[in-house]
């Protein structure tokens, strides 16, 4: 499969997981709720690792590899917490929109900081993603 059809299966799996944390949040706080939803993911992925046989290339991971994952860690962190929480006090359908708002952040910050081409045609799905967030939440 291509990286399109992960991409897809990704979102799908995003809207399901929006629907599933929006109704299983209920009265539990939403620091609570991200733990939990967190070793859930934690076991899962250590799981797949072990499963893949990836976990032989650890020792090939340097300094720079360690660093930058764990900033992605910290930043993944944060936001389920954020998300956790704008869920436990909105609508998962006008939630959701305004998250997928990171795709304009990765453009950004791709463009920035990895070089990726920022371009009209990026610009204007740029755009496009903001008002049909807008239009969907507000």
């Amino acid at each position: 499969m291509s990286w399109l059809h992960w991409a897809l299966l990704s979102a799908i799996f995003a809207g399901i997981t929006a629907v599933l944390a929006k109704a299983g949040i209920g009265d539990v706080g939403s620091s609570l709720a991200t733990a939990i939803r967190t070793s859930v993911v934690l076991v899962f992925a250590w799981g797949m690792a072990f499963a893949l046989g990836e976990t032989s290339s650890l020792s090939t991971l340097n300094v720079r590899h360690w660093m930058l994952l764990g900033f992605s860690g910290v930043a993944t962190a944060l936001s389920w917490l954020c998300y956790f929480r704008a869920l436990s006090l909105g609508p998962a359908s006008k939630v959701a929109p305004i998250d997928k708002l990171s795709v304009v952040f990765v453009l950004i910050f791709a463009s920035f900081f990895l070089n990726e081409p920022m371009n009209a045609r990026n610009l204007l799905g740029a755009g496009l993603i903001i008002a049909g967030s807008l239009v969907i939440a507000l």
